[in-house]
């Protein structure tokens, strides 16, 4: 691997859907541009989502504006970069069990609409026409959104650090920053490397990579895991990515099986009491899994911010520049997040 240059305009720490977006639009607004990776591109927080980009984001219309933008990016994406998505078509489905949790969505809809999300409230029968696998009779109301869309992180990654490569930038993968000095010096055990600009879209480690440059980002970090189900034995026709509201178990096809995902085991929970209340719940909510083995899937870390939504932005004094927070859904909102912190760097 060759040396680091000496200097450059901008560092981009963090190698994900987030950061090689950003680099590559840095390049394309002809920024001079070094991205540095701590492992191999989109091995952190990218590698371990249920891999589906979506516009409906409940109670939040603001992302589900970033999301919007980004789909209507990710459509283009191979024009672009040349790196086809594959995008399928699989939509989104929110499961209501509770009254609040429909008026809140009607409280919210006219937000969402003007937002340009694609969405609606469907009654519990039509829920089940398309989710076969839910029982009804647990259901009140669910919300429907047809813009979601099945695609291989991993291709993402490749399409936006090829061209950010194409357009000039520097990537250096297993490179972690080790420090960052006041005057935007940014260490690593490779070199270090001057910046008029330091970019922090590190997932996970963003807040301590923050934290070496003196910034505080209120960022909570916290394990993620998802698994697999043995193939039913019904086979699955095209499965929406399904959302349980009050519970977030979550689920979508997986070739001939199902992903599942719900969170995490609470303070006091551990592991094997998480997969019981689980098991529990996905086997009311879906009788067809009832009693289905479970397997690992997979499992990383994401982080999140105090609000829920990400935190996309720049230091008010200083040339620190985030995008992180993101809870999972960097894939949903990654092109608009290159697309901000571009205009925030190009407009200092």
């Amino acid at each position: 691997m060759s040396e680091l240059p000496t200097h450059t305009n901008t560092v981009v720490i963090g190698g994900g859907v987030i950061g090689t977006s950003i680099a590559a639009h840095l390049t394309e607004a002809g920024v001079d541009t070094v991205l540095l990776e701590r492992g191999t591109l989109g091995s952190g927080a990218s590698a371990a989502t249920a891999g589906v980009v979506r516009t409906y984001f409940p109670g939040d219309p603001d992302t589900g504006g970033l999301a919007v933008r980004s789909l209507a990016a990710y459509h283009s994406f191979a024009e672009r970069t040349g790196t086809p998505l594959g995008l399928e078509r699989v939509g989104f489905l929110v499961l209501f069990t509770e009254e609040h949790e429909v008026d809140e969505f009607r409280r919210t809809e006219a937000a969402q609409r003007a937002a340009g999300v694609d969405v609606e409230l469907v009654t519990a029968s039509e829920a089940v026409k398309l989710n076969p696998l839910l029982d009804e009779r647990g259901i009140l109301a669910a919300a429907w959104s047809p813009e979601a869309y099945a695609c291989d992180p991993a291709s993402i990654v490749r399409g936006y650090a090829a061209a950010a490569q194409e357009g000039g930038a520097v990537l250096r993968t297993e490179t972690p920053v080790t420090g960052i000095d006041p005057d935007g010096r940014v260490h690593t055990p490779g070199g270090s490397i001057l910046a008029e600009n330091i970019v922090c879209a590190a997932g996970p480690w963003s807040g301590a990579v923050a934290s070496m440059a003196g910034v505080d980002l209120p960022l909570t970090t916290y394990p993620i895991e998802l698994l697999l189900t043995d193939a039913p034995d019904a086979p699955l026709d095209t499965l929406p990515m399904t959302l349980h509201a009050s519970t977030g178990l979550r689920i979508r096809a997986w070739k001939d099986r199902v992903l599942i995902g719900m969170g995490r085991p609470g303070p006091d929970e551990d592991r094997d009491a998480w997969l019981g209340r689980l098991s529990r719940r996905l086997g009311a909510t879906y009788p067809a899994l009832d009693g289905i083995r479970l397997h690992r899937g997979w499992s990383g870390s994401f982080d999140g911010s105090p609000s829920g939504s990400a935190l996309i932005g720049r230091h008010p004094s200083r040339p620190f520049f985030h995008a992180a927070g993101f809870s999972g859904q960097g894939l949903c909102q990654a092109p608009a997040a290159g697309e901000i912190i571009r205009d925030l760097v190009v407009e200092k």
